[in-house]
């Protein structure tokens, strides 16, 4: 993922509660490719890039499974 599509993804995330934490790949580099971490207990980044993209794409395309209709 690019620097220009972080805003998007972070939003995306933090609306369907999808934990992760954004990362720029070279911290040197901001402007390169960007990768979702998460932090473990003993201080270990481990890269779930993969899986946030699947989780925000699924939760995009949810329907909403109650709801009203009104008449016109």
């Amino acid at each position: 993922m690019e620097a220009h599509e972080v805003a998007a993804l972070h939003e995306a995330m933090r609306r369907y509660g999808i934990p992760g934490t954004l990362v720029p790949q070279d911290p040197g580099n901001p402007e390169g490719p960007w990768r979702v971490v998460e932090h473990g207990d003993n201080g270990h980044r481990q890269d779930v890039t993969d899986e946030a993209l699947a989780a925000v794409a699924a939760a995009r395309r949810r329907r909403p499974k109650r709801g009203f209709v009104i008449p016109a």
